[in-house]
């Protein structure tokens, strides 16, 4: 019985090829042509990776985001990550279940951002740190490369030395069949005619002249320089997602400090308004006050005048006697 029949197939959820299980992509089920026809991307919102399923719609968002734009719209940033994802409130769902499940949020020791969650278990850190997902995640990728590229380096090596050592066991093995061919051959009257055809076996074996050598040493030339290359581009890379986080913590301090800039002045504008406007009604009620008397006064002074008018004319008036 072959290897392949007992083997179980498994198909492929787009084109409906059978494969070996190993060869199918975790959770989409795809096959290594579908994957390669269909990129993985990440979503403009959640910042997961996922892998577009039709060539035709070319969308960065995935199907969850997409359905809860249709139902909620678009979201605003979360108040913990500041990943553009909180359909529901100011946390994406994210950061509402870690909380609920592990608690209020630390400080990432990698971007220095409040958004990690202690989950109390040292196999779940990150090299031993306690970073928030957008870190992880970013580290992961980054060990992954490293990873892959040391083991086709390392691949490349034992292909190399396996190469090496096959090709110095052929040429040991023909030096020796034509040495006993030249023992055979040759009389003991003709010693420089042996030495003579000893010779040029002897300068096909000095390993100094043999062309595969020069390759090797430009093959491990170039392959340093590459690891040279790789090195510095990860360091790039890792210098511009550690400035790309600090720049967006900046931000995010920036904006709560004009949040609450603005607040404490609209306060201030409100409290400005409340006693101005008790200034006014006490200053109004002071003038009616004021205007009352003053028509009390007016009354009084008429009075007053109408009463010595009539006193002065009774007096003035002659007897009769």
């Amino acid at each position: 019985m072959s290897t392949s029949a007992s083997t179980p197939l498994f198909a492929c959820s787009r084109c409906f090829s059978r494969h070996p299980f190993e060869e199918l992509s975790p959770g989409e089920q795809l096959c290594k042509e579908c994957r390669g026809s269909f990129p993985v991307v990440k979503c403009t919102y959640c910042r997961s990776e996922f892998q577009q399923t039709s060539k035709s719609n070319t969308s960065s968002i995935c199907k969850k985001c997409e359905a809860n734009v249709k139902a909620y719209g678009k979201p605003t940033a979360c108040e913990y990550c500041n990943i553009i994802a909180a359909f529901i409130g100011n946390k994406c769902q994210r950061c509402a279940n870690s909380e609920r499940k592990y608690g209020p949020a630390v400080t990432c020791e990698q971007c220095k951002q409040r958004c990690a969650f202690d989950r109390h278990d040292d196999s779940k850190k990150v090299d031993g740190k306690l970073l928030c997902w957008l870190c992880t995640q970013s580290l992961k990728r980054a060990l992954a490369r490293t990873k892959q590229h040391l083991s086709s380096v390392d691949k490349h090596k034992h292909r190399s030395h396996k190469l090496k050592s096959s090709h110095k066991e052929k040429r040991k093995s023909d030096m020796i069949k034509s040495m006993n061919a030249g023992d055979s051959s040759l009389n003991e009257s003709q010693p420089m005619e042996k030495k003579s055809k000893l010779n040029p076996l002897q300068g096909e074996l000095d390993p100094n002249s043999s062309d595969h050598v020069v390759a090797m040493t430009q093959l491990k030339e170039t392959i340093a320089s590459l690891q040279k290359k790789v090195q510095q581009k990860e360091m790039e890379l890792l210098s511009k997602d550690k400035l790309i986080t600090e720049l967006k913590a900046q931000h995010h301090n920036n904006t709560t400090d004009l949040r609450n800039e603005m607040k404490n002045k609209e306060r201030m504008n409100e409290t400005k308004f409340t006693l101005m406007n008790t200034k006014i009604q006490n200053l109004l009620k002071e003038v009616a006050t004021l205007s009352k008397s003053a028509k009390k006064n007016n009354k009084n002074t008429k009075s007053v005048l109408s009463n010595a008018e009539n006193s002065g004319s009774g007096t003035d008036s002659p007897s009769t006697n």
